[in-house]
């Protein structure tokens, strides 16, 4: 399965051991969608869209209502590259 490139890139992030914090509004929707790195740093370009995407997937999955982190699948998906550090 190809995954575009936007989500190559949320997904190498999460990879890293970043992740995607998510804030729900008093209806339970989800209000603000916000991809943060390891080292701290807010990552942009994750919109509503991309996120139901990559969770549709099955890339990303929630434990005990704590961030959304990568899974196996995710990992399967996502390709190998070179960390530029």
């Amino acid at each position: 399965m190809d995954i575009s490139r936007a989500e190559q890139r949320i997904l190498h992030i999460l990879a890293q051991g970043g992740c995607i914090q998510v804030e729900k509004d008093e209806d339970g929707r989800i209000a603000e969608i916000s991809c943060v790195t390891r080292d701290g740093w807010h990552l942009p370009g994750l919109d509503l869209a991309l996120f139901r995407k990559v969770k549709r997937k099955g890339a990303i999955a929630s434990t005990n209502g704590g961030p959304y982190r990568i899974t196996r699948r995710g990992l399967q998906l996502v390709r190998s590259q070179t960390d530029n550090r």
